[in-house]
């Protein structure tokens, strides 16, 4: 056998082992049954750094001896809602709004001005005797103008939102309402949701379950949007971004 054919049939025989490998590891990675994740740390969930949150300021409790009333308690039981910087509501978002608007706008205008001077101070006689016949010199001036606009807006939007997301006190106000905020990402394969809710609420609308509705939420911003694959498709591109922000057209 020549050199050549010697190397035609290692490479030959070296791709088939490697095709072969490849398609029965491909083939094993489907049949076999997906292994779970070893445990770990817990803390670990929440990444490297410590989460750091708005807390109350310390209070220190007084107890009478002999006594099953702390100091300033008003019952034996204790208001389970939110009420304090730290505490955590939920919040029930469902948005079903609709708006449609249609307007239609026109407007014409013509003006039409003419001035005519007869005499001028005896000029046109003295034309007409020196020139024969004369040049019909009849001085005057005529303004016009004529304009018009027509415009058409139509509007129709429909938004429908249905979530829930845990929000946390901030702040406490003056008056004795809260400021919260919260937000929430949820991350499927290559596609991450976010959530993020804030704004001032009344203590006494938070429900019994702890929970509070975006409609009592005042100032409220409320963001629901992601980033990953299929947002960056949906995306223009940074070029025709670029042509559309310079485009006078």
């Amino acid at each position: 056998m020549s050199d050549i054919n010697k190397i035609k049939a290692a490479t030959t025989f070296a791709v088939t082992a490697m095709l072969g490998a490849c398609s029965t590891a491909g083939i094993s990675d489907k049949m076999a049954s997906p292994e779970l994740s070893p445990i770990e740390n817990p803390a670990s969930v929440n990444g490297p750094y410590p989460v750091s949150m708005p807390q109350p300021a310390p209070i220190t409790q007084d107890y009478a001896q002999n006594s099953l009333w702390r100091t300033g308690a008003r019952s034996f039981f204790d208001d389970q809602r939110a009420g304090d910087i730290g505490d955590i509501l939920t919040v029930n978002i469902e948005i079903s709004d609709q708006a449609q608007v249609n307007n239609t706008t026109s407007r014409s205008r013509t003006g039409n001005t003419s001035a005519e001077i007869n005499a001028m101070f005896g000029l046109n006689e003295l034309i007409d005797r020196n020139i024969p016949g004369g040049i019909g010199l009849s001085p005057g001036a005529d303004f016009g103008s004529s304009s018009s606009s027509n415009g058409t807006g139509t509007v129709n939007r429909a938004e429908t939102i249905d979530l829930t997301i845990a929000a946390v006190i901030t702040q406490k106000l003056p008056n004795g309402n809260l400021v919260i905020a919260g937000s929430q990402e949820v991350k499927v394969n290559n596609e991450v949701r976010e959530l993020v809710v804030g704004g001032i609420i009344r203590p006494q609308d938070i429900s019994a379950t702890n929970t509070i509705s975006h409609e009592q939420i005042a100032q409220a911003r409320i963001s629901y949007g992601g980033r990953g694959d299929l947002s960056n498709l949906q995306r223009a591109s940074t070029a025709a971004r670029a042509v559309d922000a310079i485009n006078p057209f």
